[in-house]
């Protein structure tokens, strides 16, 4: 599999923490879709607190009520690839956010360390 290096797409998707596709977190789902799919790469990354359109604040302190932290998955591949990942975030996103940015990328790997 090749790695993007240079102009890429990044796709950002923003979904509930509690967010489930058939009693499977639907952000486990989307990265394993990816893979599937053989997308460059794909992370997690759990919020600490956010609202989204229900402008509910959700967050991590104790006293909080709600547990359903806000969580952004980043896929980064050339432009193609992604879009043609998208179709199936249709079937698994009932309530989020896609966004889709243009990057640069530079990949680090292959080389030792210097000392």
């Amino acid at each position: 599999m090749t790695r993007p290096t240079g102009r890429a797409l990044r796709l950002t998707i923003f979904v509930g923490e509690s967010d489930l596709w058939h009693h499977k977190p639907v952000y486990a789902e989307i990265v394993h879709r990816a893979h599937a799919a053989g997308l460059a790469g794909a992370s997690v990354f759990r919020g600490i607190e956010g609202f989204g359109a229900s402008s509910l604040i959700h967050t991590q302190r104790l006293l909080s009520l709600t547990e359903d932290l806000p969580v952004a998955i980043v896929v980064v591949d050339h432009e193609k690839r992604v879009r043609d990942f998208l179709p199936q975030l249709d079937e698994l996103v009932a309530d989020g956010l896609v966004m889709l940015d243009d990057c640069e990328v530079i990949r680090y790997g292959g080389r030792e360390r210097a000392e």
